[in-house]
């Protein structure tokens, strides 16, 4: 990743850094005053142009072969935005057609239950033999059956969704028994010989004291990493209730530093700082594009205003001086991972102290 992130940045691929007609000014309004403590963000008080806005590149794609799943997660847009496509899959050609197009170095399969889709091994072989890592994200509930299906490899994690322990996870999901389907799932896949990731989304009602419970528990199966990341407030869910605002992600995540220091998390330390409020990033929309039946969906993961033909048209044709927060309203509270962490991967606003602290984590 550290090679590709370096040769993107010094020659990023032309086509990407066109601007749409008309031209939308000004990029990327970022917050006006940095945390206490850490010098101004790049290009002096007030509105800030992202330092990467004209060096555009991908660095994970979000690819969805499809949107059914067996379960109405509360918190989940996708199943409730795309219910009108919800039988409709991409085919497998597709879907390693969009692997090359984009030509990011992760791949996250998501959805949907991506182990719903009937070539699930196949994609993630063809994923693998491109030399792309990937990461499957999957409630676990069909994995002691498919897992005949994969082959371990050093590139493949499974990265199994978890928001708590048994009775708030259940609760979560809107079914009984999802949470002990799951660790058996995660039980089966580790006994495999396969990587195992959790993931795990924060809502307002989240005790992180439970959170620190899980991790632990999860421990006993010698799991590769969890991730954090605050819930995003999708306007096609019925209740903002669950929704954190910035502030309070701040307070929530203020002693995140405890189970950075106990537990593997895959977040990155720069991204974690970000949550706490100590650290300010852009975001970095276009690092995460996503690919579903639809498309290419922009100008994020998590909000839709168009579907592409094409990769380069996502880059070339979104207005992305139109988003961010201060722009864009639905952008103000957001901070989950997939806008921000590429924004901690490239150094945005980085110190020395979070440059040795990110080799740190990565060799760790």
């Amino acid at each position: 990743m550290g090679a590709y992130i370096a040769k993107n940045k010094l020659a990023p691929n032309p086509a990407w850094q066109r601007d749409p007609e008309p031209a939308r000014q000004p990029p990327f309004p970022i917050l006006s005053g940095p945390p206490q403590g850490q010098r101004p963000l790049v290009g002096g008080p007030g509105v800030d142009k992202h330092p990467y806005l004209k060096k555009r590149f991908p660095l994970v794609l979000m690819l969805e072969p499809l949107h059914a799943c067996n379960l109405t997660c509360t918190g989940c847009g996708r199943i409730r935005e795309y219910e009108t496509t919800m039988s409709e899959r991409l085919s497998l050609e597709e879907c390693l057609a969009a692997v090359d197009e984009c030509g990011a170095p992760v791949v996250s399969i998501c959805g949907g239950e991506p182990l719903m889709y009937p070539e699930i091994g196949a994609l993630v072989e063809g994923a693998v033999e491109r030399k792309r890592t990937i990461y499957l994200c999957t409630n676990g509930m069909f994995l002691p059956k498919r897992l005949k299906e994969f082959t371990p490899n050093k590139r493949f994690f499974f990265n199994v969704h978890l928001d708590g322990m048994k009775e708030t996870h259940d609760m979560a999901v809107e079914r009984e028994g999802v949470f002990e389907e799951a660790v058996e799932g995660i039980r089966a896949a580790k006994a495999a010989g396969f990587l195992v990731c959790t993931n795990t989304t924060v809502y307002r009602e989240t005790d992180m004291r439970e959170i620190e419970e899980l991790f632990e528990y999860l421990s006993q199966f010698d799991v590769d990493g969890h991730m954090l990341s605050p819930a995003y407030p999708y306007s096609a869910v019925d209740t903002d209730e669950i929704f954190l605002t910035r502030e309070e992600v701040h307070e929530k995540f203020k002693d995140v530093d405890k189970l950075f220091a106990k537990f593997k998390l895959n977040s990155t330390p720069t991204y974690l700082k970000f949550l706490k409020g100590e650290r300010d990033l852009p975001c970095t929309a276009w690092g995460n594009p996503t690919y579903n039946v639809k498309g290419w969906k922009g100008p994020c993961y998590l909000i839709t205003d168009a579907h592409w033909d094409s990769f380069d048209d996502l880059m070339s044709q979104t207005p992305w001086s139109k988003y961010g927060r201060g722009n864009d309203a639905r952008c103000n509270d957001c901070m989950v991972h997939c806008g921000f962490e590429p924004s901690a991967a490239l150094g945005v606003n980085a110190t020395l102290a979070d440059s040795f602290k990110m080799i740190t984590w990565a060799l760790g």
